[in-house]
């Protein structure tokens, strides 16, 4: 059986690759910009001398901040999981974590930071989420009969935790590191992008972009591919080493759990501070770094730049106008990606086969940077509207997609066994059992792509169509607007956590009517 299924798959991408160099050697594709591989594999090899510099500093950002991150997130997670009312208090902040879009803090790391720093932050900031979310979910789900054996051997809260409860979330940690991996290519190279530093892929593809040559961009791109899917495979493989044979895909799509607390003033001051504390973590970091107001921007800065300055009624209509080309364009995309990896998703279950096949192709889009995807689709599609929808479409399908697939493998077998009984077929299964039994995993997909809707917008308005808070926020790097770029960062952060929280609000209504539990 598996030998059949490696045998499709690299039959797969042979007739792909195939259809790919008759496409580019006929300049069948926006009149060859999508060149050939054979064209793009020469063209590797006359640069060849420039690539590892380019790969080391990008690895050496993305490796540091690799382990910074998943450093914290393993410890946090812990103490999160030992301390409830710990995951309670930093809610705000993990979630505004997770809905940060890269893009939006690159400018101001590189202005604020010099050297590998910019790097190593936003490669940790990738890692920080995923982890976290992992270590807490291995620790909470331990077998609670292993930590009573333990506890009757004389065992304290310690030994427990050393013994049993970190062992037991060893495979989710492992998961979150193939996802992680990744993710610290993606920051690196987004801080490089950013104006990071002469050496690094991101810095190499910028410098290329106005060259007109498609061939060195590819190449370019397909490194930073390569780069990103060495990284999940190299943790794929600690992983099956450790493991097992198991290769499932695993994305944390939701913050640690929240416990529950008793009603009155206890619940109020946990939830003013976990809404505060983002804020003051913004403030005290600042303060500690000594950076000039001038360029290191407070809350209370951002406050003043957008409501009480002389200049605060054009900031407020620059941001506004910007936002509101902005928005609209994400929640297309975003519900075009949704869409997409809901019938892959159902295809999943009534083609395996076919997906199989599809699955090496969409790993490959999950490990490519979106900074390295983004300059081909320009090449291929152009600078309107349309190269957005397709870039937001290809970063939220796939992980909206495992997500999905997974609810949809976890149905009850006995439920499906019923509507059998009646003489259903595979399509009213679905339909009457397996599309509602997973909808809190369609929650949590949701939850999971809009954040990467924004960044990918937000990406594609920065290289591509001069428009939006990408557009705007690329316009005040060039002009020092130090106030716009904060402020840019505050609301995109802001819209992503407010997109979060309404999903979080309409799944809990939904799924309290069908007796769900909510993902989260």
């Amino acid at each position: 059986m598996n030998g059949s299924i490696r045998l499709a798959t690299l039959r797969n991408w042979f007739i792909a690759l195939a259809v790919w160099e008759i496409c580019g050697r006929l300049r069948l594709i926006a009149d060859g910009a999508l060149p050939a591989p054979s064209l793009v594999l020469a063209r590797f090899w006359r640069d060849r001398a420039d690539y590892p510099d380019h790969i080391l500093a990008t690895l050496q950002g993305a490796g540091t901040g690799f382990l910074i991150g998943n450093l914290m997130a393993i410890i946090a997670g812990t103490l999160f999981a030992l301390f409830p009312i710990a995951a309670r208090l930093f809610r705000g902040l993990n979630v505004a974590i997770f809905a940060l879009p890269p893009i939006a803090i690159s400018p101001i790391l590189v202005l604020t930071f010099s050297g590998m720093t910019p790097r190593v932050l936003l490669a940790a900031i990738g890692c920080y989420f995923v982890t976290m979310t992992a270590t807490v979910i291995g620790i909470s789900q331990t077998d609670r009969r292993m930590i009573d054996v333990v506890q009757a051997c004389g065992g304290n809260r310690w030994t427990v935790l050393r013994l049993v409860q970190m062992r037991s979330a060893v495979p989710p940690i492992l998961s979150g590191l193939r996802v992680a991996a990744p993710n610290a290519v993606l920051g690196s190279i987004l801080a490089e992008f950013g104006g990071g530093g002469r050496f690094g892929l991101g810095a190499y593809l910028i410098g290329s972009l106005g060259r007109a040559e498609p061939e060195r961009l590819w190449g370019i791109g397909l490194a930073a591919t390569a780069l990103a899917l060495a990284a999940y495979g190299l943790f794929s493989w600690i992983s099956n080493r450790l493991l097992g044979a198991s290769r499932a895909i695993s994305m944390a799509t939701s913050p640690p759990p929240a416990p529950d607390l008793p009603s009155g003033l206890s619940r109020i001051l946990v939830l003013i501070g976990s809404v505060a504390l983002p804020f003051v973590c913004w403030w005290v970091v600042l303060k500690a770094m000594g950076t000039p107001s001038m360029i290191a921007k407070t809350p209370a800065g951002v406050f003043d730049y957008l409501f009480m300055a002389p200049s605060a009624a054009a900031a407020q209509g620059k941001l506004l106008a910007a936002l509101a080309q902005t928005l609209p364009m994400t929640l297309f995309g975003m519900a075009a990606g949704l869409a997409f990896a809901f019938a892959l998703a159902l295809l999943s279950v009534l083609r395996p086969a076919f997906i199989r096949g599809f699955m090496p192709i969409a790993v490959v889009t999950q490990t490519m940077p979106l900074v390295a995807l983004t300059p081909l689709l320009v090449l291929m599609l152009g600078r309107g509207p349309q190269v957005i929808i397709w870039i937001t479409v290809s970063v939220t399908f796939f992980p909206a997609f495992v997500t999905l697939a997974q609810g949809l493998a976890l149905v009850s077998r006995s439920g499906l066994d019923v509507v059998r009984a009646y003489g259903a077929g595979p399509m009213t299964q679905l339909r009457l059992v397996s599309i509602p039994a997973s909808l809190p995993y369609l929650f949590a997909a949701i939850k999971l792509a809009a954040p990467r809707a924004l960044l990918g917008v937000m990406i594609a308005e920065w290289l591509a169509t001069g428009t939006g808070l990408g557009n705007l926020l690329n316009q005040s790097r060039g002009y020092l607007d130090y106030g716009m770029i904060w402020s840019i960062a505050l609301v995109s952060v802001l819209v992503s956590v407010a997109f979060y929280q309404s999903v979080v609000f309409i799944e809990r209504l939904v799924l309290a009517k069908r007796g769900l539990r909510p993902t989260e």
